[in-house]
């Protein structure tokens, strides 16, 4: 990004000689803004979040030697260019640099300016400013600056190039550089007494005004916690059309360029989902006598915007300039100050801008120049950093975000979006908000087309015929194997087809529905098989789930017939076992009429939001074409053998039943009692020679923790969400890895991904789920139906052959569910799942959880899902569930992680009010019979008892009696939060070196993150001081 050449210009008026002003001698303390950026620096080393780098090209006849004593006269000029910072008990202090910047002079080549932009500054010494003229031939140089936010802002960097230019010139002609003076610097405290002055104002405005719930909600970007990452960027500019056509909006709206910059961003946030956007914007504070002075002088502030969903860009756009107009006048007033309850060292908002306005590069006497204003500083505070210069012919942006290898491109599409919004907003500002588009054309062919390419051609044939076609290529093949037990695809297809002709018998046939009650054995396939060589549909019950749900199933499903084990049903004439037992030959006579592939297969009820089960009817089709593509996928072959230890209850039991029994593999059916025991299930994997195993996260877990490690095994997990820390467990005790993913609705699984090793060692925040099966459309859209861009959340909806029915006897479930499909061909359906997704900048789809895991406590929006992964990535944590119970936010974990370790990491993580009240330790999470998680019997968490306050001399006396002192407070209670009091960066600092003097404990910063109060911080101090004394009673027991 550079801006235009700058003009030749005259030469300069005649002003007064430069009158360097000493530094003072003795110290002073730093100003606000120095005192958070100084703050921030102590608690991630190494920074080069606060490194200002901007650079200037020139083209000529450069004199570098001139250029050198430009340098030192501009330094000279200007008093926080000589300056460094020092610590004096626990606030920062100006003191003069035990070194000056000079210019440094070298070749230009590869990585220089990377290297010079991420050096650290020595804070105690100095300087805090290098220039570096990069030289890549006689006629081309670039001058690299990159100055500490300590000295620097944004507005310094214009000031630095002007004098610079102008002792260049004069060195050149010998004349006077001509810069005025500058303005006496202000008194001693006269900062302190325009911040006490507005103080009121501000506590007003910000009481009416109080911090938003800052949303997540970016195209594949999470905010780093209170610390740095690695960042990446991209820099680009608006095209002239649309950079020229922002003038004449902003004057027909009735705002400034910064403003419908502001407004244009927070449609974009509001777009990609967030209801109520915030953004930290850097408002100048410079007062008339700072104009000119380098140094900084800015205040971060969020400011949020609620806009109205029927409202137009032109209306949000004033809404916009009021709420700005209305933060201004508190903009000298840090936010720690208000005592808000802001921790210092968290970003303020995920979402974070500056706006500059630079001059046109200046004129530097025989050179042509061009600036560079935003160079990136390669790591990330937020999870975007926006920084706007608005110059003279040219507006560019650098996007700055975190480093993940998930989401390479999601910097640059955010700024196409941004860019296809604006064009929008210039062409019609008075377009609605909801309709303002953020996809161009080539990346809504992607969603839409491309990554939907899934058509396959199938047979058209039921899962009968198919069985049918295996039994002649081997018939006598082990088809079915159950403890001692087995049958020959032969003998499987006889067994099945007597028990279809005695239904047929009783008037059995397409479209009737027969309920299979049976326990786990050989006799459960065929019964299956038996009502789908019928014609009928089978609806499974499983006499291990209770029999209250059992009769509510076996009553809404009105089926024609109930079938069972003999001592399970009442009638004998329905019993399984004369099919299996009896071996004498069926008289087919005429065969009547078979199942159709648009006829029923099974009705498989699911849990209800209001707690009645609903019945989804599946289709042969769909269910054929599930067991083809995942044949294809998964490679199947006759020597598979498949472990079978679902629930028949749960749909996912269909593909390790019938995948087997068209390809010509054996089912080994699982036992009741080993379905429950992983050591058991282990035994049988060895002593069968299984080569695919079916289970849940949960289940996979128990296998692995029974000693599982079979590395012939093809491993599929689905059901529930694959927590990444479990991928890291199972990945290498297994041949192959696939994540599968489906509602019931659209016939067990609608995706899948193969997982690698690769992949799991990036450590991701979330494994994926993959890309769509054969005949299978996958949309993540918005509340309008509209698909939203690659990386932003989204409602997952799913389209294709797989699609059920719909609900047994439920109309209404049908409308709400099952939709018009607007992109496919007239006459299609589209599924919402409920299910929140994103897409990778591959095409995988992300599971971001359910919509209703997400909960509202204490007005803020929180994700359960988030606060679970969050637990399972903590060391020692095996298994982990979150929930709301008695209006307190709970976290239940298994294994051996040390509660307070558990709640140090999650702080570490996690915003405040995502941090649970209560950890919970268990010996194992509650499960339901398809095993899942069974959220509802999760137990209460007990009662902990109000420990009574300390007395004598204890650790709690002591912080409180500092405390006290530091905050100027007549008395502190235990369990009041430090920044609720008005503490802020410096506060803790202060804390921290008083306690030190005092008790030698040096209190890590990162603690008043973790419990910010009087006793959370006793705690700390007791430990290093390793004294017997807790306030706390631990939870960490049932």
């Amino acid at each position: 990004m550079s801006a235009a050449p700058a003009e030749s210009d005259p030469e300069p008026p005649s002003a007064p000689a430069l009158r360097t002003r000493p530094h003072p001698a003795s110290p002073r303390p730093a100003s606000a803004a120095q005192s958070g950026i100084w703050f921030n620096e102590r608690l991630d080393d190494c920074l080069t979040v606060h490194h200002l780098p901007f650079s200037v090209r020139f083209e000529g006849d450069l004199d570098v030697a001139a250029l050198r004593r430009a340098v030192a006269a501009t330094v000279r000029r200007h008093e926080a260019l000589t300056s460094a910072v020092e610590d004096r008990a626990g606030a920062p202090f100006l003191v003069p640099a035990a070194r000056l910047p000079e210019l440094v002079v070298e070749r230009h080549g590869p990585g220089a300016v990377r290297r010079h932009v991420v050096a650290p500054f020595d804070l105690a010494r100095g300087p805090l400013c290098r220039l570096v003229l990069l030289s890549a031939g006689p006629r081309e140089h670039r001058l690299l600056v990159v100055a500490h936010h300590l000295v620097f802002d944004g507005q310094s960097m214009g000031l630095l190039l002007a004098d610079l230019a102008a002792f260049y010139r004069a060195e050149a002609t010998g004349a006077d550089a001509g810069v005025p003076e500058l303005l006496p610097a202000e008194p001693p405290g006269a900062e302190e007494d325009r911040i006490a002055a507005d103080l009121p104002l501000a506590q007003a405005y910000w009481a009416c005004h109080p911090l938003a719930d800052d949303e997540l909600m970016l195209p594949g970007l999470d905010r780093p916690a209170h610390g740095v990452t690695e960042g990446e960027s991209v820099e680009f500019r608006f095209p002239d059309e649309l950079r020229e056509g922002l003038g004449p909006v902003a004057r027909r709206i009735g705002v400034t360029r910064f403003e419908l910059i502001v407004a244009s961003l927070h449609a974009l946030l509001f777009r990609y989902g967030n209801r109520t956007p915030v953004t930290a914007i850097d408002l100048g504070t410079r007062t008339p006598e700072q104009q000119d002075r380098i140094g900084v002088y800015v205040n971060e502030l969020p400011f949020s915007s609620a806009p109205e969903a029927d409202a137009t860009f032109e209306e949000f756009a004033r809404a916009v300039r009021a709420g700005l107009r209305e933060l201004y006048p508190v903009r000298d007033v840090p936010l720690g100050r208000v005592g808000v309850g802001v921790k210092p060292g968290v970003a303020l908002a995920q979402v974070s801008m500056s706006y500059r306005r630079p001059e046109a590069v200046p004129h530097f006497r025989g050179l042509t120049a061009r600036a560079d204003w935003s160079p990136s500083s390669h790591t990330a505070r937020n999870a975007l950093r926006i920084e706007v210069a608005d110059a003279p012919g040219e507006l560019s942006v650098l996007l700055q975000c975190p480093k993940r290898d998930a989401w390479r491109e999601a910097p640059r599409s955010i700024a196409r979006h941004w860019l296809t919004l604006l064009t929008r907003v210039v062409a019609d500002p008075d377009t609605a908000l909801t309709h303002l588009p953020l996809l161009d054309a080539d990346e809504r062919e992607r969603l839409l087309v491309e990554w939907n390419d899934t058509a396959a051609e199938q047979p058209g044939k039921t899962l009968p015929e198919l069985f049918a076609e295996q039994v002649t290529r081997t018939p006598d093949a082990v088809a079915v194997v159950h403890a001692d037990r087995r049958l020959s695809y032969a003998e499987l297809d006889a067994a099945a087809e007597r028990l279809a002709h005695r239904l047929r018998g009783r008037g059995i046939g397409p479209g009737d529905r027969v309920t299979v009650r049976a326990k786990r054995s050989e006799r459960l396939v065929v019964a299956l098989l038996g009502v789908l060589k019928s014609g009928a549909a089978y609806i499974p019950l499983d006499p291990e789930y209770p029999a209250q749900r059992l009769e509510f199933i076996a009553a809404d499903s009105k089926a024609a017939l109930e079938l069972g084990d003999a001592d399970l049903v009442a009638c004998a004439d329905t019993a399984i076992s004369d099919a299996v037992s009896n071996t004498a030959p069926v008289n087919a006579g005429r065969r009547p009429r078979q199942a159709a592939p648009a006829d029923l297969a099974y009705v498989i009820y699911t849990s209800g939001s209001t707690g009645r089960p609903k019945g989804v009817q599946i289709e042969h089709r769909s269910l054929t074409n599930l067991l083809l593509s995942l044949r294809d996928l998964l490679d199947a072959r006759p020597a598979d053998r498949w472990l079978a230890l679902t629930s028949v209850s749960f749909d996912i039991s269909g593909l390790e039943l019938f995948l087997p029994l068209v390809t010509g593999a054996t089912v080994v059916v699982a036992g009741q009692s080993q379905t429950r025991d992983g050591g058991a299930l282990g035994e049988l994997v060895a002593r069968h020679g299984i080569t695919h195993i079916q289970a849940t996260p949960t289940g996979w877990a128990m296998l692995l923790d029974a000693g599982f490690d079979d590395t012939t095994v093809t491993a599929l997990t689905g059901g529930e969400a694959l927590p990444p820390a479990l991928a890291r467990r199972l990945r290498p005790m297994v041949g192959r890895l696939v994540n599968v993913y489906g509602p019931t609705e659209t016939t067990i699984w609608s995706t899948a991904d193969e997982v690698t090793e690769g992949e799991v060692a990036r450590e991701p925040d979330r494994v994926a789920i993959g890309r769509p099966l054969a005949n299978t459309r996958t949309y993540v859209l918005d509340a309008h139906l509209s698909p939203v861009p690659v990386g932003v959340a989204g409602d997952l909806y799913i389209a294709g052959t797989g699609l059920a029915r719909g609900y047994l006897g439920r109309p209404d479930l049908d409308r709400e569910r099952f939709l018009p499909d607007p992109f496919g061909p007239p006459g299609s359906r589209i599924y919402r799942t409920g299910d929140r997704a994103r897409y990778r900048d591959d095409g995988r789809l992300e599971f971001l959880g359910r919509n209703d895991d997400q909960i509202k406590l204490r007005g803020y929006r929180i994700e359960l899902g988030e606060i679970e992964s969050r637990l399972l990535a903590v060391p020692g944590v095996d298994r982990a569930a979150a929930a709301v119970r008695d209006g307190r936010l709970v976290a239940y974990h298994v294994g051996g992680a040390e509660p307070g370790a558990v709640r140090r990491a999650l702080a570490a993580e996690l915003a405040a009010y995502m941090v649970p009240e209560v950890l919970v330790a268990l010996d194992a999470l509650p499960l339901t019979p398809n095993g899942k998680l069974d959220r509802r019997a999760l137990p209460a968490p007990p009662d902990v008892p109000a420990p009574a306050a300390a007395v004598g001399d204890t650790p709690l006396e002591a912080v409180r009696e500092v405390w006290c002192e530091v905050l100027r407070l007549p008395d502190v209670g235990d369990t009041e939060d430090l920044f609720d009091l008005g503490g802020h960066s410096i506060t803790m600092t202060q804390i921290s070196a008083r306690l030190l003097d005092r008790l030698g404990v040096d209190v890590p910063l990162d603690a008043y993150f973790e419990d910010p109060t009087v006793r959370g911080i006793a705690v700390v101090v007791a430990e290093l001081t390793r004294q017997n004394w807790s306030p706390v009673q631990k939870m960490n027991q049932r």
